[in-house]
């Protein structure tokens, strides 16, 4: 089994596979391999023995240990690629997970400000200081458009058209796509771009955000940042800079967007992802309405 997950690593990696989902993947199997090494003399597993009461074995075990629902999904989600890639190149018969029933999740609801709570921390940056106009930038951009922390990370300085309002994303999968800016976002960004030219150095790259030594964020550098914005205004822990993409698709859907719409621009392959969003503000509405209509109580 070892040999053929080196080998399946290496096909998701030319696939494009987002080096999140890569990292998770590689965590999961490895996780996999070695519950399944403690059953077989010498340790040695191979892929064609692997059948449905192991992984249903393995998949009760992580419940015993408590592993919650969105990493048990994600575990599931490996395994399968995983067994497809098998399959695929005739390496096992059948896939083992079609006899295993899959445990149903709650989806949760994804965490988002309130639009009073988005003005409170648009407005903490220090306008005063060169990385107050920076973080001010990262902030309206990243509520603007609804970027993954890792796209905006990514983003370079020509990506984004100031004249036409419209910057060009890279998302998972190296699928590019096209996403509005809006005007308090642009004039955030002209309003930073003589800060980068001062940050800029002769080794400085052409991603737009910059370091204060000039340098290319990473996303870790970028949370950091962030973090300490969100402690100001959040009123309990667990927020992060993919809320910022949660408030997005929230508030726009709350006014009226076309969910299509939404899909496009957040990159999501499938419909049924940004549909999370469409349970959020119906939520809203039930809320406003219990608390506004004299009978909503009843």
């Amino acid at each position: 089994m070892r040999k053929d997950l080196e080998d399946y690593l290496q096909y998701i990696r030319a696939e494009a596979k987002s080096p999140c989902t890569i990292i998770a993947y590689t965590r999961d199997l490895r996780q996999f391999g070695q519950y399944l090494e403690r059953f077989f003399e010498g340790g040695q597993v191979r892929s064609a023995e692997i059948n449905a009461q192991m992984v249903r074995d393995f998949l009760r075990h992580l419940h015993e240990a408590q592993v919650g629902n969105r990493s048990l999904a994600r575990k599931i989600a490996a395994l399968n690629s995983f067994f497809r890639y098998l399959k695929l190149t005739g390496r096992i018969g059948k896939n083992p997970l079609d006899r295993v029933k899959r445990p149903k999740f709650e989806k949760k609801l994804p965490r988002h400000f309130t639009e009073q709570e988005m003005l409170e921390l648009l407005r903490l940056p220090d306008l005063e200081s060169l990385y107050g106009l920076r973080n001010r930038a990262i902030l309206e951009l990243l509520y603007s458009s609804g970027l993954r922390i890792s796209e905006l990370a990514d983003l370079q300085l020509n990506d984004i058209d100031l004249h036409r309002g419209m910057l060009r994303v890279i998302g998972k999968g190296g699928k590019e796509r096209l996403v509005p800016v809006g005007k308090q976002a642009l004039a955030a960004i002209q309003g930073y771009l003589p800060v980068r030219a001062k940050l800029r150095t002769d080794e400085s790259s052409e991603r737009l955000f910059l370091t204060k030594s000039g340098k290319d964020f990473d996303q870790r550098q970028l949370t950091n940042i962030l973090s300490r914005y969100f402690l100001q205004i959040a009123r309990q822990k667990g927020f992060s800079p993919h809320t910022l993409r949660h408030s997005f698709a929230t508030h726009m859907l709350a006014r009226g967007a076309d969910l299509r719409a939404v899909q496009s621009m957040l990159g999501h392959a499938n419909l049924s992802t940004t549909e999370v969003y469409t349970h959020v503000t119906l939520d809203d509405v039930k809320k406003a309405y219990r608390k506004g209509h004299p009978r909503g109580n009843g």
